[in-house]
């Protein structure tokens, strides 16, 4: 195996014997053999597209394939073989579809037939395999990969609510195909990167739409961090669609239903705060699960990605859903939860009500936008003097407690904006407001995003001047691939001075990072003291 997808990689190069995630060779190896695989795929579908020929269950299939190889999604061995020989039986049904031959490389790529035939053919198709002309090519190429998994995760969900757009599918494909062209010089390939950001940013404005047309806009809510006595369900993740089916199965069956991690947003959704039984947050980030999941008194339910190995004390109770899987844990299918809620009617849940404090979220951007006469005002007032937007990916690697000192130490005449699960870093902190203004305003999970761009966009145009000219800093942390699509999105916008830590990716070598330095002004953190210093004066 070699891995080097995640902030966390071994040594800051690549795990090469264990993911430092978990994540053993022979999964690694047949993660690696299903990209190889929908690239073929990818291909033919590139080819038919310019014939005319399209096929929606392809476009689902290759965001929900390129999303199972995403970090802490599936570690199971035996769910991989399936979805590779499902990829190489559409390749050649949609190439005869439309009447079209491509060969060469992934378009030839047949399947062994054992699982160790597979993860030896996905040993022979690693990263390292990929056809470039110099090592910078090869490190966009990377990069390339890692974007469109962060693309498919989207995507993904958004498709889950009914939204797609062919044109997120179509740079998929057209992307897949580049990595395995071998003519692609450095050009070329900083430009398809650039349009990989363009293509996230249309997936996550689908999954805008789709999480509040389904479910509303989210607003400001106080979400409670105790518990009620009561039997108990705890549910992590991103997918809000779990999160729905299951409150409504669970309806008068006793049973308080809990966020983790990034489902704290929920509680914002209308649609969701529907749901009387639908109480609280439990515990904190991602890598503190096997913590806090041990000592929850219920049944857990794992949507999407964020998964780390069970322990022993909660492996029964634990389930997980969609495309989430570990080995030997109960995996429930078809949105029927019944297995989730019998475990947590047989546990002891909560002996009694406990008062821990709360948050608030809710603050996307219809949220700020609905108060953005008074946000202008106060700017304008001089009572807000800066905006700090410090979000993305928590992680266990030592250095991330620079965000907590970071938010702490900021001038209490700022305000900052915050998302997905780095926020956990300082989310219960009490910084007061501005005139009513919350100093911390939690925008969401990380595939809200979109509400960020968002706000910074119309806050640029109220003050009629562009996005970089702003009183506005980002200082982002990343972990996986998601935040790797993201970052992509904002250069794609023409976004300078973002701060990026705790440590840059390893894929990036050294030439592609200093083109990005020169270009778009990338900072590495160095310490809050010296960046706030920087950043106001």
């Amino acid at each position: 195996m070699f891995c080097y997808q995640c902030e966390q990689t071994a040594k800051g190069l690549g795990c090469d014997k264990l993911g430092v995630c978990g994540k053993k060779p022979e999964v690694s190896d047949l993660q690696d053999l299903l990209v190889y695989a929908l690239s073929g795929l990818s291909m033919v579908a590139h080819a038919a597209r310019q014939k005319g020929v399209t096929d929606a269950e392809v476009n689902h299939f290759t965001m929900a394939a390129m999303f199972s190889t995403l970090t802490n999604v599936n570690f199971d061995p035996e769910r991989f073989p399936a979805l590779i020989e499902k990829t190489v039986a559409m390749r050649k049904a949609l190439a005869a579809k439309a009447g079209v031959t491509v060969t060469g490389g992934p378009a030839d790529y047949e399947p062994a037939k054992s699982l160790d035939g597979l993860i030896a053919q996905g040993h022979e198709h690693g990263l390292k395999t990929i056809p470039a002309v110099d090592p910078d090519v090869l490190s966009l190429k990377h990069t390339l990969i890692f974007g469109l998994k962060g693309v498919a995760a989207y995507a993904d969900h958004a498709a889950i609510l009914g939204h797609s757009d062919d044109a997120v599918a179509e740079f998929t494909h057209k992307a897949l195909t580049a990595v395995y062209d071998p003519s692609l010089d450095l050009g070329a390939m900083v430009a398809m990167v650039l349009e990989c950001g363009q293509a996230n940013l249309k997936a996550m404005e689908l999954l805008d739409a789709a999480n509040t047309g389904t479910y509303g806009h989210p607003v400001p809510t106080e979400v409670p961090l105790g518990a009620k006595a009561g039997k108990a369900i705890l549910v992590s993740g991103h997918d809000l669609k779990d999160l729905h089916d299951l409150l409504k199965q669970t309806e008068g069956k006793g049973i308080f239903i809990y966020t983790h991690g990034e489902m704290l947003p929920c509680h914002g959704y209308p649609e969701l705060k529907k749901f009387k039984h639908f109480y609280g947050h439990y515990g904190t980030a991602w890598q503190n699960q096997l913590k806090e999941f041990a000592a929850f008194p219920g049944a857990i339910l794992m949507t999407t990605n964020c998964i780390q190995k069970p322990g022993a004390i909660y492996q029964e109770n634990i389930f997980t859903t969609g495309l989430v899987g570990w080995p030997g844990v109960t995996h429930v299918k078809n949105g029927d939860f019944g297995p989730v809620i019998e475990k947590a009617l047989a546990l002891p849940g909560f002996a009694e009500d406990t008062d821990k404090g709360s948050v608030m979220v809710g603050f996307a951007r219809n949220a700020i936008l609905g108060v953005a006469g008074a946000v202008i005002d106060a700017v304008k007032a001089g009572k807000i003097r800066h905006f700090f937007l410090v979000a993305g990916c928590d992680g266990a690697k030592p250095g991330r407690n620079y965000y907590t000192e970071f938010v702490e130490k900021a001038p209490a005449d700022t305000v900052i904006l915050t998302l997905a699960c780095g926020k956990f870093r300082f989310f219960d902190q009490k910084l007061g407001d501005i005139g009513g203004i919350p100093r911390l305003l939690d925008i969401g999970q990380c595939n809200d995003a979109y509400s960020a761009i968002q706000v910074a966009v119309a806050l640029a145009k109220a003050f009629e001047c562009g996005v970089n000219d702003l009183p506005l800093s980002m200082v982002l942390s990343w972990y996986e691939q998601k935040a790797v699509a993201i970052l992509l999105t904002l250069l794609s916008l023409g976004i300078k001075n973002i701060r990026l830590g705790p440590t840059l990716p390893a894929f990036l070598t050294p030439n592609v990072l200093n083109y990005l330095v020169e270009t778009y002004n990338i900072k590495p953190i160095t310490t809050p003291d010296e960046d706030l210093k920087a950043i106001l004066g």
